[in-house]
């Protein structure tokens, strides 16, 4: 292969590079910010001037640049039903209407954006030495680039192509009101709001048609966050808002210190998948557990959840542990030796990528805390014994399958039990030390994702040397497409949990409910189904922000504590994760283990049943969840 420097420059376009070293710089400084704030609180009583803006502002830029490279990875999330068609064709056609119509919705995004920086961010306000407009500027550029990219993606090619571009040019049309809100502000002439009238008047009558189109477009593939956020802006304005109300949101959501902790988890997460301590871990506790029948699924368990409780994303742990693991399981990694069934295997590493969700710092618990307002020590608390009980459920599994197919034991020597667990001490200090710092008050969940993430660097690239000084960088663009993709959707789901509330749905929703439906645990049930379905179809953290504001009255109106109901919510999603046709975790492991996704879905079956089971459990013994909080 060429590797010249022009080869270079053409697989590597400018923007590429430019985008990729702001992605670097943006998450390095949202690290050094938080983490230089509280070393400088506790070492010195001082602090570094406007950083709480700053790192707001930071996270803006980060959500907007992660989205960016999200997008040229194709990695945003969605639903997809189109791995169902065994046409190829009709997969090419689906995938180019599904580019169509997410260049035309971020057509749409970009003039929101100019509208809200040109009226709402007038005048300016310094964020240190800088103007916030300057901040908000990535904004237009990011879902710019976002819809040229959807465009030019779609499979046109030779004079077919100007096809694609359409969209971008239909979306700027719909977006005349905006523009001439640009152009003079407030004050604009008399047929701008004739325009703008017309504009109102159509979202009114489109209004139910066009969430059924959008639906769709989510069915064949379009990211949920274009979904989302076009569904925000169609009932928004026909609700007789102004749509940039939608940037506004983003803004808002992207400003807010209650997620910043979510990409510093993140890439600790995968600074931790790129060294070599999954390997270290497993290889401790195969030394400590491996005399016990099913030690070695007790250590794939574990590490997990380990995993999982930091990325807050179970697909990162299966996509990044899944290879490793599953050597470890079959015995690859020993010539000759005994090891569990493939189906087993496959259905085990499916079905406990999630797990971790319930133990701290999970990032989806935050969220739950920061959305319902919720005590989040009350969250961690509250997720101690669903969470233990969920992974005892999983090792007992596996433990009752090596029994019944007698897999040999290995002896235990404790000098090697005690090496091995030397080798990975400091990775295991971290949750202690994470956990300590924060609930004694020392440390914010911002400066305790800043401190992990400079932890693990020092760990695994100073101390240990298993990531190269070189391959730092690499490390932040490969978490970069998780980061974009969670930031991506929680920006437009909180346009969309703008309109719910401001609609009063919860209130109306809830009313209807409680008149429907006058028993507590009918409603438990009901809920548990509901939920199900949700984590069947969409992920964790846009459920958060669109559902969780529709629930949250109803544990009111039902008598249920704030702590259950989150937690109800979090462990039903969970496990929505491997429901067929469409659980998430089931669609990765497809992808990761290269099996037809039926095959995935039967092989983990049996780990479903059981945490359904565990559901049911939590649900109707509320004190599962609550007996630790009445304790703190």
């Amino acid at each position: 292969m060429d590797k010249s420097p022009k080869s270079a420059a053409t697989q590597n376009p400018l923007v590429w590079r430019i985008e990729e070293g702001l992605c670097r710089f943006s998450l390095a400084a949202l690290t050094l910010l938080p983490f230089a704030e509280s070393f400088m609180r506790l070492a010195f009583h001082s602090r570094v001037p406007a950083s709480p803006a700053l790192i707001t502002h930071t996270l803006l830029v980060v959500g907007l640049v992660c989205g960016m490279i999200t997008t040229r990875k194709k990695e945003h999330l969605s639903i997809s039903l189109v791995q169902y068609i065994k046409t190829e064709k009709m997969k090419v056609r689906l995938s180019a209407i599904s580019g169509l119509f997410s260049s035309f919705v971020g057509a749409i995004f970009v003039w929101c954006s100019v509208a809200f920086i040109r009226v709402s961010l007038a005048p300016f306000t310094m964020i240190g030495f800088i103007p916030d407009q300057v901040f908000a500027l990535i904004m237009p550029i990011g879902y710019a680039v976002i819809a040229f990219r959807f465009a030019r993606y779609t499979p046109f090619e030779g004079k077919a192509r100007v096809i694609a571009f359409l969209p971008l040019l239909l979306g700027t049309l719909c977006s005349l009101p905006l523009i001439f809100k640009v152009i003079w502000g407030m004050d604009m002439p008399d047929f701008a709001y004739t325009v703008a009238d017309i504009g109102f008047s159509a979202a009114g009558r489109l209004r139910t048609p066009g969430v059924i189109l959008l639906l769709l477009a989510a069915l064949i593939g379009a990211p949920l966050f274009v979904v989302i956020g076009g569904i925000s802006m169609l009932l928004i304005q026909a609700s007789g808002a102004d749509i940039d109300v939608v940037a506004n949101q983003i803004y808002t959501g992207l400003t807010s210190g209650s997620i910043v902790a979510i990409p510093l988890f993140t890439i600790t997460g995968f600074f931790l998948s790129e060294s070599k301590a999954g390997e270290r871990l497993v290889i401790m506790f195969r030394k400590l557990f491996g005399w016990l029948p099913g030690g070695s699924i007790v250590a794939t368990v574990i590490i997990c959840a380990f995993f999982t409780s930091f990325t807050g994303a179970s697909g990162v742990t299966i996509l990044a542990l899944g290879g490793v693991l599953y050597t470890a399981l079959t015995g690859g990694a020993t010539p000759g030796a005994a090891g569990y069934s493939d189906k087993f295997t496959i259905g085990l590493l499916t079905s406990v990528g999630s797990i971790g969700l319930l133990f701290p710092p999970s990032l989806p618990i935050l969220l739950v805390g920061a959305t319902t307002r919720t005590n989040t020590v009350h969250l961690f608390l509250g997720g101690i014994f669903p969470g233990l009980i969920l992974t005892a459920s999983m090792i007992a599994l596996g433990i009752g399958s090596s029994i019944k197919t007698k897999m040999p034991l290995e002896p235990f020597h404790l000098k090697d039990a005690l090496s091995s667990l030397k080798n990975v001490l400091f990775e295991l200090l971290l949750p202690v030390i994470l956990i300590a710092g924060y609930f004694t008050g020392i440390l914010s969940m911002v400066e305790i994702g800043a401190f992990s993430v400079v932890y693990v660097f020092v760990v695994e690239a100073l101390l240990f040397r298993e990531i190269k000084f070189s391959e730092i960088k690499n490390v932040f663009i490969k978490a970069a497409p998780i980061i974009g993709g969670i930031l991506s959707i929680l920006a437009l789901a909180q346009a969309f949990s703008y309109y719910i509330v401001d609609s009063q749905a919860p209130e109306l929703f809830a009313d209807w409910m409680k008149a429907a439906i006058s028993s507590k645990w009918v409603f438990l049930l009901t809920l548990n189904i509901a939920l199900l379905v949700a984590g069947c179809l969409i992920d964790i953290f846009s459920a958060i922000l669109i559902i969780l504001p529709l629930i949250a009255p109803l544990g009111v109106a039902y008598g249920i504590d704030p702590v259950h109901l989150g937690i109800i919510f979090l462990i039903n999603m969970e496990t929505g994760f491997l429901t067929p046709p469409v659980g998430m975790n089931l669609f990765l492991s497809s992808y990761r283990f290269k099996r037809p996704f039926v095959e995935i879905a039967r092989v983990a079956l049996p780990f479903l049943f059981i945490q359904l089971l565990v559901v049911a459990l939590v649900t109707y013994i509320p004190a599962l969840s609550t007996w630790l909080t009445k304790l703190y």
